[in-house]
């Protein structure tokens, strides 16, 4: 019987190379996470304490130059300002995953590009369909149907790091670059459907600063004081296009050059070989998760639930669609992707998984919290009746979808330990694990 070749199995272990970057992505993260859960937790009850009024006045205080229309809260400099170094970061990543990383490879990249697919498409098709038999479907509820589309890349990592610490390495890798393509359809998103009306005069003027940085990146001239003030001029002109100014960062991210050359011009202030993406998302990354989503975060997770408002939000079906499509609409779209392409395809999983880690895994995906709260302050209007149930159901989704999660992979988890326990791995003198050097050598990626 003719055993089928690895490179054709689904969740298969990636290579050494993308096993670190996992790892170290879920360093990160774990700890961004972390303090994204904190500031939520300090915003809601803040919101909700005696002295409720000082946090919205705090969040709605302006600060800002009224002619640039850059007059802003710092709810929205959270929301408009910090998030695009989070997009930066994004963008950093798409790129590296399209051109280094798994994505390049069509084979592995079906797999998570069709997994997200069918977790954007399932979450909104279960909104659109709780609005229309609420029979709201022709007023403002149905701007909300990209909320329960997204994935927090921060929350599901750190929430994979604490309770599935001896899961396949394949299945941490699906979940980053899952994670990735996901992100990649919030952006495109956000760009088309929940622009205010654009402004193409400030757009293309954009252009001029944008080509700077990225000349300048591609010449391996990486020097703060160059490059700060070009992302910050991109950045206001695309904000005062309409376009949400978040898109600025992802665009400035993906002029990043992610391979290293062999030669680069005489006026570079790096190395030969540097990596200038990895240089500058190691610096960057622990900036954005530790920092600029757990504000956005606190800002955006502040609702008032005393005082009746629980009471309307879970009425409402804004909030019900929501929860269905990220409890249910995220593992049925992630789980039924994945299983059709199998099906179609006559691809196996990998001998490290089994469905039921793909089911757990699915459920994680189901943890909506920075992009979702984005995406409903943009549809509804930050601060409103309707924003603040969306709030409280993304909240309580994500949180719903990461314990159901955790109950499933906590328990494969002890599987994989008892069998990690019973069978350790052995390494090389070059510190490689002998599983990955005996994959690569099979799959060609050595």
């Amino acid at each position: 019987m003719s055993v089928r070749p690895p490179q054709d199995r689904l969740f298969n272990r990636p290579t050494w190379t993308e096993a670190q970057f996992v790892a170290r992505a879920l360093r990160t993260e774990t700890v961004g996470g972390a303090i994204l859960l904190v500031a939520a937790i300090v915003a809601l009850v803040w919101a909700n304490s005696p002295i409720r009024e000082s946090y919205a006045a705090l969040r709605d205080f302006k600060v800002g130059y009224e002619p640039w229309h850059l007059d802003l809260t710092l709810g929205q400099w959270a929301a408009d300002g910090l998030l695009a170094l989070f997009f930066f970061v994004a963008g950093l990543e798409l790129k590296r995953e399209f051109l280094v990383g798994d994505l390049r490879n069509p084979r592995k990249a079906a797999v998570p590009v069709v997994a997200a697919a069918g977790g954007v498409m399932v979450p909104a098709l279960i909104f659109a369909a709780t609005i229309f038999v609420a029979g709201e479907s022709g007023g403002e509820a149905m701007r909300g149907w990209a909320i329960p589309t997204a994935t927090d890349i921060a929350f599901a990592l750190a929430v994979l790091a604490v309770i599935g610490s001896h899961l396949p390495s394949g299945l941490r890798s699906f979940l980053l670059t899952l994670a990735v393509v996901d992100d990649l359809i919030a952006i495109t998103i956000i760009a088309i459907f929940y622009a205010d009306e654009v402004s193409f005069t400030p757009l293309l003027l954009a252009l001029v600063p944008l080509g700077v940085f990225a000349f300048l990146v591609q010449r391996r001239i990486v020097v703060p004081w160059l490059l700060v003030p070009l992302g910050l001029l991109t950045w206001g002109l695309v904000h005062e296009s309409g376009v949400h100014a978040t898109v600025a960062g992802v665009l400035l991210g993906l002029t990043v050059p992610v391979k290293p050359r062999d030669h680069v011009p005489a006026v570079s202030t790096m190395p030969a070989k540097a990596d200038v993406a990895h240089r500058l998302e190691h610096r960057l990354r622990p900036l954005s998760a530790g920092f600029a989503v757990p504000v956005f975060a606190f800002f955006a997770s502040g609702v008032t639930v005393i005082g009746g408002g629980f009471g309307e939000a879970v009425r409402d079906p804004v909030a019900i669609g929501i929860v269905l499509g990220l409890v249910v609409g995220k593992v049925v779209g992630v789980l039924g992707a994945t299983f059709l392409l199998a099906r179609f395809t006559k691809a196996e999983l990998d001998e490290d998984c089994t469905w039921s880690d793909i089911i757990g895994l699915s459920l994680l995906t189901g943890i909506g919290f920075t992009v979702s709260l984005l995406v409903g302050e943009l549809a509804f209007g930050a601060g409103s009746e309707r924003d603040d149930h969306a709030k409280l159901a993304v909240i309580g989704g994500s949180l719903l979808a990461a314990v159901l999660a955790s109950l499933v992979l906590r328990r494969r988890n002890a599987v994989y330990r008892r069998i990690h326990l019973e069978d350790q791995v052995d390494q090389d003198q070059d510190g490689i694990p002998d599983a990955f050097q005996e994959r690569s050598d099979t799959d060609g990626t050595r």
